[in-house]
């Protein structure tokens, strides 16, 4: 797998990368997450796991790697395997977010998995505490889900401080989330505090049940941010896991257009993803290795024309793919 530069940024990223979130806490909303850790969740398992995923990643050329503080262990478990692999800095790049608090207490059930609040002083905690705990500085910091609601976006105090970590040699980015993903990476663009632009990479979610960010993720790169798609697979939605009635002809023409390209219903989906002429880092949110072998093959698929149009007929309006993946539930 080539390398690549993230955006006009230094850092050198593959066309693949690997989200952390379903292999650092017990509970995520992925379809078959419990399938997945066979109901394992004691740290020692869910840690020796994570590093086999790690491990095959690794292998096949994966060098970047996607964290938060709000992943359970995922930082923890990361620190751990490139202290153990000895993996230099420079080798691979390290992102991670901050914003949101984990407080599901190592439970799949729980009141509440994740508590957000974008302020000065969680950024100042959760940057220290993200550092601990790689052993490291990220490579990428990014604002966690940032939306208009929250006003991140109009915070001077978090800002200033971003663009100190940035004067530091950090890069600095944001996840978003949302019907109006287009929207706050409009109003994060329009930021250039001291006459630059603040953010040097955007991350977003896009697939082909909701490509409603791609125009914006176009004007970003543009500009010169990094893009990152993160939910290709929107969740285990875009797999043979999705065995809802309602979606059963979407599931059909899947198959059919994979099995016309030779992979994957993952495969297919992720190599729609990694065909967007914007789009630098894919990330396979996979919790077993056999699944992220899988989730490699989109790299081999020869996409074309035919199932670009194709697929189009999957596509949902955003404020129905967002209630719909709200409704997913914690396993």
């Amino acid at each position: 797998m080539r390398n690549r530069f993230l955006g006009t940024s230094s850092l050198q990223v593959s066309a693949l990368g690997l989200g952390l979130a379903a292999l650092g806490r017990p509970g995520y909303i992925n379809l078959g997450h419990a399938d997945d850790l066979e109901s394992d969740y004691h740290p020692s398992a869910m840690e020796a796991r994570a590093f086999a995923v790690l491990d095959a990643a690794w292998a096949a050329g994966v060098r970047y790697f996607d964290a938060a503080r709000s992943y359970g262990e995922a930082e923890t478990f990361l620190g751990r395997w490139l202290k153990l692999r000895n993996l230099p800095p420079a080798a691979l790049v390290v992102g991670s977010k901050w914003g949101y608090t984990y407080t599901a207490e190592w439970q799949v059930r729980a009141e509440s998995h994740e508590v957000k609040e974008h302020t000065l002083e969680v950024l100042q905690r959760q940057w220290q505490q993200s550092r601990d705990h790689l052993g490291r500085a990220p490579n990428l910091y990014q604002i966690h889900s940032a939306t208009l609601e929250s006003g991140v976006l109009g915070n001077a105090a978090v800002l200033s401080a971003l663009g100190r970590l940035k004067d530091e040699g950090v890069a600095i980015g944001l996840s978003v989330s949302g019907p109006r993903q287009g929207d706050v990476i409009s109003r994060a663009l329009d930021l250039a505090p001291k006459g630059r632009p603040l953010f040097d990479c955007v991350q977003a979610t896009w697939n082909l049940l909701d490509p409603s960010a791609g125009e914006a993720l176009a004007r970003a790169r543009e500009c010169g941010l990094g893009v990152i798609v993160k939910e290709a697979l929107a969740n285990g939605r875009l797999t043979p896991r999705n065995t809802t009635l309602d979606f059963a002809s979407k599931m059909a023409l899947l198959q059919q257009q994979a099995r016309r390209l030779h992979t994957t219903i993952d495969g297919l989906a992720i190599a729609a993803a990694l065909a967007q002429p914007w789009a630098d880092v894919v990330l396979s949110g996979a919790a077993r290795v056999e699944h992220l072998q899988s989730n490699l093959g989109a790299l081999a698929v020869p996409w074309d024309e035919e199932a670009a149009v194709s697929l189009q007929r999957l596509r949902e309006p955003p404020e129905t793919y967002w209630q719909a993946r709200a409704g997913l539930e914690w396993n």
